[in-house]
């Protein structure tokens, strides 16, 4: 009698557990395959755009997946940063640099040709974010869709939300906190810098009078530090570009962890991880020679993180709008 009542009580757990689960997905109002009955094509669309692009210029893969992140941290994944205004999101200082607004604009006009306002904006960006990282030879990982486009932009609100290269570990954790994400996917997503680039103007500081103290930055490994002071010289070009991941800047894989690791992290942000304890641990990890040691592979963790960050404030139902145009609001 003992073992049925037992039986039935891990029965009715697990039940819960179910149905706990299924509440938070239907919440959340994003499904896999949203658009398979009113849109089928709309993956295929997406995709066959972003390739065509990132052929003709393999910089907007980095630039899409950036592009996505900058657009979640700020009103959540919901298009905002897509819109274009002197008051916008896309014109407050940190949104400056963005790239791959034009890859964007040509799938939704495809999108609009093909289903005329069902596809939003954010899910585009969502999709093709996904999309520029496979082309770059990283994971692959199924994007919910169903999100609604905003009705909101302020370039006032980009700064408090978006994490900085300047600010320490402990600032960058409790911005991910705000948005749900924990110091793992901290570490995780910041492993999107594997591909792409900074600017001189964004690292000088650390290679000349680092804190006023006339040396470089001694986090620098210095046996990297004359390449990247002869990349940057102290009163050259602060929009010169310089790989974030040292070797390995066209292809997703692990290798920015080993350069953080060997203090070859190029933003200072980055490099921190490493100096942190609560960070340290999970570069460790990615950084490791032995794949899938613990189940921590970091293309499986990047893809999680990214379904993760992408359902961060979005709006579905009937909040929001799908836009016509991506880069503005309907009238």
């Amino acid at each position: 009698m003992a073992q049925i009542e037992r039986c039935l009580l891990l029965f009715l757990i697990g039940v819960a557990t179910i149905v706990s689960m299924w509440v938070r997905v239907e919440s959340q109002g994003t499904e896999v395959g949203f658009y398979s009955k009113a849109c089928p094509r709309a993956e295929d669309i997406v995709r066959s755009t972003v390739e065509e692009h990132v052929k003709a210029d393999v910089g907007l893969a980095p630039g899409l997946l950036r592009l996505h992140f900058h657009d979640c941290f700020v009103q959540g994944c919901d298009g905002s940063v897509l819109i274009s205004g002197p008051s916008a999101e896309r014109s407050a200082p940190p949104n400056l640099g963005l790239r791959g607004f034009e890859v964007i604009d040509d799938a939704k006009t495809k999108l609009e040709a093909e289903c005329p306002r069902i596809v939003s904006c954010a899910d585009i960006l969502a999709i093709a974010a996904r999309d520029a990282v496979v082309l770059a030879k990283g994971p692959s990982w199924a994007v919910a869709t169903g999100r609604r486009d905003g009705l909101i932009s302020s370039s006032s609100e980009v700064t408090s939300n978006l994490p900085s290269p300047l600010e320490s570990v402990s600032v960058q954790k409790q911005k991910f906190a705000n948005k749900g994400l924990t110091t793992e996917d901290l570490v995780t997503l910041v492993g999107g810098h594997t591909i792409g680039q900074t600017h001189c103007q964004f690292i000088r500081y650390r290679l000349y009078n680092f804190t006023s103290t006339g040396n470089a930055d001694p986090t620098i490994n210095s046996g990297n530090l004359p390449q990247l002071q002869s990349i940057c010289p102290v009163d050259g070009d602060g929009t010169k570009a310089v790989a974030l991941d040292k070797g390995s800047e066209t292809t997703f894989d692990a290798s920015i962890f080993k350069n953080i690791r060997d203090g070859n992290g190029v933003l200072e942000s980055d490099q921190r991880l490493w100096s942190d304890e609560s960070t340290k641990m999970y570069v460790q990890r990615y950084a490791g020679s032995i794949r899938g040691l613990l189940g921590f592979r970091f293309d499986v963790a990047f893809a999680k993180g990214m379904q993760k960050m992408g359902n961060i404030g979005v709006k579905t139902g009937t909040q929001g709008e799908v836009r016509k145009v991506c880069s503005a609001f309907n009238s």
